[in-house]
């Protein structure tokens, strides 16, 4: 092999190194770019003004507005509300207003670089066929892997967008990424190509999406996904959860690269996705409920059902008898785990969430620690399960991360209003704009002027805002204050009281 590419790993290693030494939050630095290129020698200045120029250019492509007209040829972009007509001046305001982001990127792009220069000094023989990755990437524009939509106008791909004939999309993928921001690139412009809105998450462990639009929108996207070489062998229909909505539900298009495809706060290569618990069928897990129901005594039962969402999540709506952790963050689970090991210890762990994804890495979390006798958890989650089972063991409303705040498929309501206990299950974003926590008040109490989460909020919220520092109240106010950020259980939860049911058609809103 010739030398040089062992110079060029060597000279990508230590512009890495220096990259990742250098401390963004240092104030002093106004440019770590500029900081950083002063200390490389001079060969590795072109690759790091090569890696620079390519992560500017990305990021500048997953800005730009897909044109809407045939006769139009002029690009548009749109970045942090605004709307650039010109290249010149989306170049400026990306230079100036995103420049840790391209920082970022361009460290990427240069490990990337020297993964491949590493991979080159094997021998690949002749006749060994492409990668799906390689076959993604080997066109450089996005554009290759955008659908073709000339034969649909623009109303059709955005009509149906309102709650009755719109469409919403929730779905993941665990699998090895090697190019996360090129695949961030192809995705934004794939959601704006098709009027969609939401958010997708991106790393090199997967992709986690959940995206709204009109249902030939939403039909469209999925297609891709199934035909796209890097996840074709990884996803199929039924791994799209659907539910009435459409772009409306999201108040913009948010897609990015993330260490983590859903914030756990421990790195994939720490606990990795590939030891999970084993799945169940809806059908499976329902009877595994069952069982578990059926036995006379819960608390001193050999199973656990466990809710692996935040407590706003689970107050809502929630299996009965399950163990419904009083966090915030699934970033708390971790802790959460570690703090109560001793209540799984020689346990079997039936785990379930929204959508499946928390509990992916959630059961290889709680697995890793070697104290329960088995891990399970929902395959497709609870959205899936009430598709199979409206009136099964989950009663109350399922929570979701849009504007809708929940969906309904039953009639069962679990929670009360937080001032009177009348049962309530209507989320409301708390009054007052330093706080912002949801919130559940019934009419009855919202007539008397409640608004607030709690006193101490409903007190500022009656203050002048002007008077207030912006962020002086955040995650400060009694809901907060009284609330353990880790909970300790003392044992396992009593039955799930819940309204009986005045129908038996589930209603998905």
């Amino acid at each position: 092999m010739p030398s040089s590419i062992s110079s060029d790993q060597d000279d990508l290693e230590t512009c890495i190194l220096k990259i990742f030494n250098l401390d963004l939050k240092d104030t002093s630095l106004t440019s770590p770019s500029s900081n950083l290129k002063a200390e490389l020698d001079g060969n590795t200045k072109k690759k790091y003004s090569f890696a620079k120029k390519k992560a500017f250019a990305l990021f500048v492509k997953t800005k730009q507005v897909p044109t809407l007209s045939l006769e139009c040829e002029e690009s548009q972009w749109k970045c942090c509300q605004h709307l650039f007509t010109d290249q010149t001046s989306i170049h400026r305001h990306v230079a100036t207003q995103h420049g840790d982001e391209i920082y970022l990127q361009t460290a990427a792009i240069l490990k990337q670089l020297a993964a491949n220069l590493s991979a080159s000094k094997s021998l690949v023989s002749a006749h060994q066929k492409n990668s799906p990755e390689e076959s993604f990437t080997h066109s450089h524009e996005v554009s290759a892997w955008l659908p073709d939509i000339s034969r649909f106008s623009t109303d059709e791909l955005m009509s149906g967008q309102g709650s009755e004939e719109g469409e919403v999309l929730l779905y993941y993928c665990y699998r090895d990424l090697e190019e996360p921001y090129r695949i961030c690139a192809w995705q934004t412009a794939l959601c704006e190509h098709l009027h969609l809105t939401g958010k997708v998450r991106i790393a090199t462990e997967g992709i986690n999406g959940t995206v709204g639009g009109s249902k030939l929108a939403t039909r469209l996207y999925v297609e891709v996904m199934l035909s796209c070489p890097l996840f074709k062998d990884y996803l199929c229909k039924d791994d799209f959860k659907t539910s009435k909505g459409g772009a409306h539900c999201f108040p913009e298009l948010r897609v990015g690269v993330f260490e983590e495809i859903v914030p756990m706060g421990i790195s994939p290569s720490k606990i990795s996705y590939k030891k999970p618990g084993i799945h169940l069928s809806p059908g499976e897990f329902h009877k595994e409920v069952e069982k578990f129901l059926s036995q006379a005594n819960q608390e001193q039962s050999d199973t656990i059902l466990l809710d692996c969402r935040n407590f706003y999540e689970s107050k809502i709506g929630r299996f009965q008898g399950c163990l419904a952790p009083d966090i915030r963050k699934f970033s708390y689970f971790p802790s959460y785990v570690d703090k109560n090991l001793e209540l799984f210890r020689e346990k079997k762990v039936l785990m379930y969430c929204t959508g499946g994804i928390r509990c992916e890495r959630g059961s290889a979390y709680l697995k890793a620690k070697g104290v329960c006798k088995e891990v399970f958890q929902l395959k497709g989650g609870i959205h899936k399960y009430l598709e199979e089972f409206p009136n099964g063991f989950y009663k109350g409303k399922l929570f979701v991360f849009d504007e809708r705040y929940a969906l309904s498929y039953n009639s069962a309501v679990v929670s009360e209003c937080s001032y009177c206990g009348a049962q309530w299950d209507q989320y409301k974003l708390c009054s007052t704009p330093q706080c912002r926590q949801l919130v559940l008040i019934c009419p009855a109490c919202q007539g008397q002027g409640f608004t607030a989460c709690c006193v101490m909020c409903q007190d500022k919220g009656n203050r002048q805002a002007s008077d207030l520092p912006q962020d002086s109240f955040k995650e400060e106010c009694e809901c907060t204050a009284r609330r353990p950020r880790i909970p300790r259980e003392i044992s396992q939860p009593g039955p799930l009281p819940v309204s009986p049911d005045v129908g038996e058609d589930p209603l998905l809103v």
